[in-house]
């Protein structure tokens, strides 16, 4: 099981980090026009545009609490897990939610101006594998 974690956590780090910096979903709109944001660029996007409380909620929930927990899982199976760890541990992982950042794409979907026809890209296949390998190894770090 160590083992298997310690493949685990580097593959979810990356992940997540490929999920955060490669584009989500690619928006044509006119035949012509493409925007192909990234989750980073998404949050800016929403700050630039003034909508500060949503580009912290998202911020928060889709990249804050998820690095708070891959950090929390690294620490957890570098001590053995001890009672600190995985109880805040416990705490992040019921903040880290992949929901709220498909809400964000759906917001700047929405922001966007005219029809769009998306597509989805691989930055969204890689947060998603961060979100669900984080969530096995933590169920991992709370079993050993």
């Amino acid at each position: 099981m160590r083992l298997f974690l310690a493949v685990l956590l580097p593959l979810s780090t990356f992940s997540f980090a490929l999920g955060l910096t490669q584009p989500l979903m690619r928006f044509e709109r006119l035949y012509f026009l493409e925007d192909r944001p990234n989750l980073i660029e998404m949050i800016t996007e929403l700050w630039r545009q003034e909508d500060m409380a949503l580009a912290t909620i998202v911020g928060l929930f889709s990249i804050g609490f998820p690095a708070a927990k891959i950090l929390l899982i690294h620490i957890a199976a570098m001590t053995g897990g001890n009672s600190r760890s995985l109880a805040l541990l416990s705490m992040v992982s019921k903040w880290s939610m992949l929901d709220v950042m498909l809400v964000a794409l759906v917001l700047f979907a929405a922001k966007t101006s005219g029809l769009a026809a998306a597509a989805i890209l691989p930055g969204l296949w890689f947060y998603a594998a961060a979100t669900l390998s984080t969530a096995f190894a933590a169920s991992l770090c709370t079993r050993a």
